[in-house]
């Protein structure tokens, strides 16, 4: 299923200089002027994750490949939206262009800077609380004036931008307790990042990154944290699949049965649907593959209303 997030906030809080770092290449026009992005910009981001890369070391040696399978991530569009202003239910600044941009996406993610930078130039800006509200604002004034679907209730992540001097662990749970309680946003809904630092570690190689991060005492950056907060806002999972051809992770809702599954990978695979062959990711690992964990009696064939579990791996038998 398709994912969509889309970044939204004031002009100059740091969406585009985040957008760019999710690309990992300066793709949206980062200009210190509002309106610097004028249409939305578009980005397709793969959502690592480690165990396909195990799975992929799995099959190779199971099937004797001489390199890994190809690796398919599962992948988040992104959505950088022109910034908004007041009056953007009216038609001010790119209003309407705004609104009809965040329709179209999954999940909001608000960012709101809360760091003063006297370099950038902030637009109709005082305040991380006045800032957000107006954000809000618009969103319920337009529910009102144009109806459809009510964009006030789209499911939202609030992105806390900081200094890149706060961004420490210590800082970031203090600032989260502390705007938690000043915007009245569950905690559980935000993600305090820096985008400058995201910037540049866009920069660097994976294990750099890793080293960057474990100075500043950080498992993960903030980006990760940002796609899994969606994941779990949308209530998402994926279950994945290995074989030769690729070893790749599928993105489905939470209580997909088997059947629903099988048609994420194709719909025809819902028609000719016979049984799926199911392992857990740890058995799967434990015991080297498909051969393994069939001679031990770790897969099993559930019928078509199966309720999958986050990093089952299925092989599909299908009709002819």
């Amino acid at each position: 299923m398709n994912l969509s997030i889309g970044i939204v906030g004031l002009p100059n809080v740091g969406k585009s200089t985040l957008f760019n770092a999710l690309l990992k290449k300066q793709q949206a026009l980062v200009a210190n002027y509002p309106f610097a992005t004028i249409e939305p910009n578009i980005g397709v981001v793969p959502v690592h994750d480690e165990r396909l890369e195990k799975l992929a070391q799995i099959v190779q040696i199971e099937h004797k490949m001489s390199e890994i399978p190809p690796i398919i991530y599962a992948t988040v569009k992104f959505v950088d939206i022109a910034g908004l202003v007041k009056g953007a239910n009216e038609g001010a600044g790119l209003g309407n262009k705004f609104l009809s941009h965040i329709r179209e996406v999954s999940v909001i993610a608000h960012v709101v800077r809360v760091f003063e930078d006297p370099n950038v130039i902030k637009e109709g800006s005082v305040d991380a609380l006045n800032d957000y509200k107006v954000v809000r604002t618009e969103l319920e004034l337009a529910d009102l004036e144009k109806g459809g679907e009510p964009l006030a209730q789209k499911p939202e992540l609030v992105v806390l931008n900081i200094s890149e001097s706060q961004y420490n662990t210590d800082s970031i749970d203090k600032i989260l307790g502390e705007y938690s309680k000043t915007l009245e946003v569950s905690k559980d809904k935000i993600i305090v990042i820096s985008a400058q630092i995201e910037a540049e570690l866009a920069g660097l190689s994976e294990d750099e990154q890793k080293e960057y991060l474990k100075g500043l005492g950080l498992e993960k950056s903030g980006l990760e944290r940002l796609i899994q907060k969606a994941y779990e806002e949308l209530g998402l999972i994926s279950f994945l699949t290995a074989g030769v051809k690729e070893v790749r992770a599928w993105t489905i809702k939470k209580s997909s049965t088997a059947l629903e599954a099988a048609g994420e990978i194709h719909t025809d695979f819902m028609k000719k649907f016979i049984k799926a062959e199911v392992v857990t990711y740890e058995d799967f690992i434990e015991l080297n593959g498909w051969k393994g964990s069939r001679e031990h009696g770790k897969t099993r064939l559930e019928g078509r209303d199966y309720i999958v579990k986050d990093g089952d791996i299925i092989e599909f038998k299908i009709g002819s």
